[in-house]
């Protein structure tokens, strides 16, 4: 019944409120019990049986607990570093929630103790399953931040190393922590990744492609622009430079922002070869990704309307292998095309010793029953084969993805307009490149030009050359050499 006062009405005041212990009682793996047979004695313990380690509570709590202790008292006791004294409702259910125990000394007191005795079962640190190199460094993330801060943190023992965590997701909580080295980060990047972080609104955070997902400055771009990695020296040497990690509690990828185009192909065991080599590595993954993107759209366009491009010798070869083929060149290519797709994505989802069966086998038998069968020429599978080839080349997974797509579009131009149609579709790719930004810093490497970009970016110089952090990134810190490096001189092989 609604009481009213004048204008007002107000609701009677007789709705007990719940306690913490009533409100997460509702669920049955929570555990409210008495430690004695006394009612009137201490102590109460109130936790997740799910979430917490029996072995801890028997071990480092449960013999501690003495009558005579006060609260305070109890917390100088049990050893265990994580530890709360609170009256907080909020900060009482948030921490048993993942997985601290809260001891009351008696059932009704609201001041109780938290002791952090989470259950964190994880998988061990082992190499990378996704950047996988032949020489190097082969540890990788794994699912729990505080191993992965613990990495990071091996490869960089200095107090300027920083970590800003914060919670995402209203309902998953998720821990989020910010990454930077102070004193060669620029501190604009940093609060705007830190900015946009608390900006995300969503109820639950799984991975951290979620916070790239929502923090990149085009959501609609096919292009990548952040790094994902499960690498920690590619993270290393990312901070090094000035750039911001983002790690994600639940992922074994880090972000790395911001980035450019061109560090797409900078594979990290780079590092461990020769210069030269490197260079050579890096221009044959630059090659790779345009042979990828156009040798499909390019085959539609010259066997649809540009038969005069292809030399004689060639072209007696190519209406050979097309005799039999009922279909137009655009049709066996996007058939072919998305074959090829199929296979890939079969193999990825089947179990891996099945998958790796089937991406051989499969097709193996596929590639050659379409062939036999006359429903594509075997110069296209050819061709096809090479560009799925040339799409993994790419050291970061994501961008090969990219690559995978957009070809597509590429094709349907190529059936429509022929080469001008292949043109078209590279200079929108080229423009949308320009425009394109990650973290307000350019995405394209190639402008504006940047002396350092010469350094290792474009090409990669002998370690004695690389003295300056990339100026793209606005580092507070300009130089990354601080000395001569002068070499001994090589010993004579004549002795006087």
């Amino acid at each position: 019944m609604k009481i009213k006062n004048g204008d007002k009405e107000k609701e009677p005041q007789n709705i007990i409120e719940q306690t913490w212990a009533e409100q997460l009682s509702k669920s049955n793996d929570f555990v409210h019990e008495h430690t004695s047979l006394n009612d009137n004695a201490p102590f109460w313990l109130s936790y997740y049986r799910t979430l917490i380690s029996s072995d801890i509570l028997h071990k480092d709590v449960l013999p501690y607990l003495q009558e005579w202790l006060s609260l305070e008292g109890l917390k100088n006791k049990i050893p265990v570093q994580e530890i709360i004294l609170t009256k907080d409702k909020n900060k009482i259910i948030q921490n048993i929630l993942i997985g601290s125990v809260a001891i009351q000394k008696h059932q009704d007191d609201e001041e109780c103790l938290l002791i952090n005795i989470a259950n964190s079962k994880f998988r061990d640190i082992g190499i990378t399953t996704m950047e996988v190199s032949a020489i190097g460094p082969q540890i990788g993330f794994i699912e729990e931040l505080d191993t992965n801060i613990n990495l990071i943190r091996k490869k960089l023992p200095v107090p300027e190393l920083l970590i800003t965590e914060m919670k995402v997701g209203e309902l998953s909580k998720t821990r989020v922590a910010v990454i930077y080295m102070d004193g060669i980060a620029d501190q604009e990047n940093v609060n705007t990744v830190i900015q946009r972080i608390t900006d995300i609104q969503y109820d639950q955070i799984q991975d951290s492609s979620y916070i790239s997902s929502m923090i990149e400055d085009n959501s609609n771009s096919l292009f990548p622009q952040s790094i994902s990695t499960e690498r920690s020296d590619r993270v290393a040497a990312g901070l090094t430079e000035g750039k911001i990690v983002i790690a994600v509690d639940g992922s074994p990828n880090l972000v790395i922002l911001p980035v450019t185009f061109m560090e797409s192909f900078i594979a990290m065991e780079d590092y461990s070869y020769s210069w030269i080599i490197a260079n050579f590595f890096r221009l044959l993954r630059f090659s790779a990704i345009y042979i990828s993107i156009f040798v499909s759209p390019l085959y539609v366009a010259i066997m649809t309307y540009h038969y005069e491009l292809i030399p004689a010798s060639l072209l007696e070869t190519l209406v050979g292998s097309r005799a039999t083929v009922p279909f137009p060149p655009f049709g066996e290519a996007l058939f072919l095309e998305l074959m090829i797709e199929m296979v890939k994505e079969a193999g990825i989802r089947l179990p891996p010793k099945i998958g790796m069966s089937l991406g051989v086998v499969g097709g193996i038998v596929l590639g050659q029953a379409v062939v036999e069968a006359g429903l594509t020429s075997n110069i296209l599978l050819i061709l096809v084969g090479l560009g799925a080839l040339t799409s993994y080349t790419a050291p970061v997974y994501k961008f090969s993805n990219t690559i995978r797509f957009i070809k597509f579009p590429i094709i349907f131009l190529a059936q429509w307009l022929g080469l001008f149609g292949v043109f078209l579709g590279y200079q929108f790719t080229l423009l949308h490149l320009l425009r394109l930004t990650s973290l307000g810093r350019p995405y394209l490497s190639q402008y504006p030009i940047r002396k350092t970009s010469f350094q290792d970016l474009w090409v990669r110089l002998p370690f004695s050359m690389q003295k300056e952090n990339p100026a793209s990134l606005s580092p507070q810190k300009k130089r990354k050499s601080t000395g001569t490096g002068k070499k001994p001189e090589p010993a004579n092989d004549f002795y006087e």
